[in-house]
């Protein structure tokens, strides 16, 4: 289950985020999370399965209500199982963009997930 990220689940977020390659480093996943809380354009949703927080996909959403899919996360136990695909699918079937894409280093895992009807984006 999709839940928007609210302050409450910063930490959880963190973490969540910190399993990816680029956000490693604390300063810059702390800018990450601050982006996700002040930024309008910015949407961060956690997936929720078996009452635990297992995955994280981050929006940018543009002018046009188009959906980038800038960051997606699994949790390593939960990684085989499904997760990431569940959750871009939601996020895809939400009806609240006019379409969703990907980064440069989300497209791969987003195109083995969800049908992209623009497969190119600028990062």
């Amino acid at each position: 289950m999709l839940i928007r990220y609210k302050k409450a689940l910063e930490k959880i977020a963190m973490g969540l985020l910190s399993f990816m390659p680029n956000e490693k480093d604390v300063k810059k996943l702390t800018e990450t999370i601050h982006s996700y809380e002040n930024d309008d354009n910015w949407v961060l949703y956690l997936w929720k399965k078996n009452d635990e927080y297992v995955g994280i996909v981050g929006l940018v959403i543009d002018e046009h209500n188009t959906a980038t899919i800038q960051h997606v996360s699994v949790i390593p136990s939960y990684r085989g199982e499904g997760v990431a695909t569940e959750m871009l699918q939601e996020v895809a079937e939400l009806g609240q963009y006019e379409s969703v894409r990907a980064t440069d280093a989300t497209r791969s895992l987003v195109q083995k997930c969800i049908h992209c009807k623009d497969e190119k984006a600028d990062d």
